[in-house]
């Protein structure tokens, strides 16, 4: 029988190969086909830092374990209507990508339309933006091929329990990803891997029969009698089909303001704004394992941390790049928006994370359902006349006329304030004098959420909303997650009839 079972402990640069030991050792029997689960980090004592495992294996021995569990996945039953067109599946970050590879795998042949240029192309224009700052509106950090994503850190924590999680990593893995992230504790492919992965499975669903159009931007819905019809490309093609995934990523602006003219439902969403902190790596390797030389071994340290204010505002650390940059993100000019990013190896001199406050409908300009847009948007263009982008340091965020503090809201500003003490004690040094700033932080998670039903689907029939830009994801993860359950939905609805 295959078993589970967890804390199995190793010592920093332990070799794993002692791992069936330590398990038979603990139970008393022979074991074969173990498999490594989890891999975490226990640094709570710093003298006693230790890797801990969960593994999967074969004993045949009766045990009082839980058994292993099934994590192979389970495909959606298609429907039994006949389908008239080919679905449409519209952004290809890591939604758009795994709805459209689940729907090419079971012969639905997608059309993914993707308003910015392929990789390579992609590549290209954001290192000229970087460069140069000639920024194309169409083919930037936020557009093409790969979404946001393909400019992070490729983290692949998740908050969500979904079974469908090891059908992605292991998508990933088998498009280049490394090994490791199939059991990481917080696993991350990286900037430069990510990009090839992502090439890879474009690859591999047109080889399944999709079709995948760039520079084609979603402009407008074909409807009748609240049922989608075809949709509108570029303001000049039309494209009959009654399936729409909309994966359109939460920089799409112009596309949720067609939405909600086409009076798709959707409502206002919070989300939060800050800056991005920069420390030196090394401060972060001795702060969380006391002997920096660690990082060697462990890979370099990470933090998340947080804070409850007493008006009631969360402020917290996310999208945390060990060994990362700080990068420009902006997808309008006169804007201003900042990210981080790392590569694989996570090497560089410096960890970076958002800092974040929460931001409530209620501090939204008005009732509208893109206020909260409208909110960004002020925040964006502030920062881009303020130095585009607004940077300095800690110990002068409080000074009059700084430029980073006048790139957030009052209420941002005063949290943080309040916060960064504490965070300081949480983790050493997080607030030292000379920890860097950029503005403005404004993309952390949509502002709207699009509506959609337990079956996936919108209240307008043949819209299936999906992803970070619709509202139900937070991350590499959780939206490549949610775009196969949207693939799922609309393989049930019916079956391929072309």
């Amino acid at each position: 029988m295959r078993y589970r079972i967890h804390q199995i402990k190793l010592r920093p640069g332990d070799s794993k190969e002692r791992i069936p030991r330590l398990i038979q050792k603990k139970i008393g029997a022979e074991i074969k086909d173990w498999v490594i689960r989890r891999e975490s980090v226990d640094a709570r004592d710093k003298q006693k830092i230790r890797l801990v495992y969960t593994v999967d294996f074969t004993c045949r021995k009766k045990l009082k374990l839980d058994p292993a569990p099934d994590l192979s996945y389970k495909e959606a039953q298609a429907g039994n209507t006949i389908l008239n067109h080919r679905p449409v599946v519209a952004g290809f970050g890591p939604c758009g990508i795994f709805a459209a590879l689940i729907l090419a795998e079971r012969g639905y042949c997608p059309i993914v339309l993707e308003r910015g240029r392929a990789m390579e192309e992609r590549v290209r224009d954001v290192e000229q933006f970087w460069k140069n700052g000639l920024l194309n509106e169409e083919s930037n950090v936020q557009f093409g091929e790969g979404g946001a994503g393909t400019f992070s850190d490729g983290k692949l924590t998740t908050g969500i329990k979904d079974p469908r999680i090891f059908k992605v990593l292991e998508t990933f893995v088998s498009a280049g990803a490394q090994k490791e992230i199939l059991y990481k504790h917080k696993p991350h492919i990286g900037t430069d891997v990510l990009r090839k992965v992502v090439v890879t499975l474009r690859k591999r669903i047109l080889a399944a029969g999709g079709e995948i159009r760039f520079e084609s931007r979603l402009t407008d819905l074909i409807l009748e009698d609240g049922r989608l019809k075809g949709v509108e490309i570029n303001g000049r093609e039309s494209l009959s089909t009654e399936h729409l995934i909309l994966a359109l990523g939460h920089s799409s602006r112009d596309t949720l303001h067609m939405l909600r003219n086409r009076s798709v439902p959707m409502e206002q969403k919070p989300f939060s704004i800050g800056v991005r902190v920069e420390h030196p790596q090394e401060w972060i390797d001795r702060a969380q394992y006391g002997d920096p030389k660690l990082a060697e071994i462990l890979g370099p340290a990470d933090y998340k941390l947080s804070w409850h204010c007493e008006n009631g505002r969360g402020v917290y650390t996310f999208c945390m790049c060990p060994g990362g940059e700080v990068i420009m993100a902006a997808s309008k000019k006169g804007q201003t928006v900042t990210n981080g990013m790392s590569y694989s190896a996570r090497d560089g001199k410096f960890a970076n994370s958002a800092l974040l406050v929460d931001v409530r409908t209620s501090d939204f300009p008005s009732d509208d359902v893109l206020a909260g847009v409208d909110f960004q948007e002020r925040y964006e263009r502030l920062a881009f006349a303020n130095g585009n982008p607004p940077q300095g340091r800690w110990k002068d965020f409080g000074t009059d006329g700084n430029p980073v503090a006048a790139s957030l809201p009052e209420f941002a500003v005063e949290a943080m304030k309040e916060a960064m003490p504490h965070l300081g004690r949480k983790l050493k040094g997080f607030d030292d004098p000379n920890t860097r700033l950029t503005a403005v932080e404004s993309r952390s998670s949509s502002p709207v959420r699009i509506l959609r039903g337990t079956e996936q689907e919108s209240p307008v029939a043949g819209i299936y909303p999906a992803g970070e830009g619709a509202g139900y994801a937070g991350g590499i993860m959780s939206a490549a997650v949610d775009g196969i359950r949207a693939a799922e939905a609309v393989i049930k609805s019916g079956q391929p009839g072309w």
